[in-house]
């Protein structure tokens, strides 16, 4: 159920959606979030609360998005998950503050997330992550 409601989700934020959508996009989101909750790996935990919060950015709801994405940082810190994942968890930090309109936390973090995505080994996980961060 965790994977079906996240890949659910990930469908949802690639439309152009409806206000019914949008609250089926944030149902989703939570549901797979704590799906992962029950039987995830700190990986699903950290990338569950990166949804969360990008999902709570794209509806501008700043505040919240902030919330997960703290959270998935201290999820990706704790277990260590390398830079890949704290580049992600940065990058939901970035997106939220760029939402809430605090254009130097949004700055900090995405200096941050650059520099760990400088880090990242994987060729195409770093491009990801790098064409992300742009988009904010």
């Amino acid at each position: 159920m965790a994977a079906h409601f996240f890949n659910r989700a990930w469908e949802l934020l690639e439309l152009e959606r409806t206000p019914a959508q949008d609250r089926e996009l944030l149902a989703t989101a939570l549901a797979s979030w704590l799906h992962w909750q029950r039987v995830g790996s700190p990986v699903n935990l950290a990338v569950a609360a990166w949804q969360v919060s990008r999902v709570y950015a794209v509806l501008e709801d700043g505040a919240r998005a902030e919330v997960h994405g703290r959270a998935g940082l201290e999820i990706a810190e704790e277990a260590a998950l390398g830079p890949f994942y704290l580049g992600y968890a940065f990058e939901s930090l970035a997106r939220a503050a760029a939402v809430a309109g605090d254009g130097e936390q949004r700055g900090r973090w995405l200096d941050v997330a650059r520099t760990a995505a400088e880090q990242v080994a994987d060729h195409e996980e770093r491009a990801m992550l790098l064409a992300d961060l742009e988009t904010i």
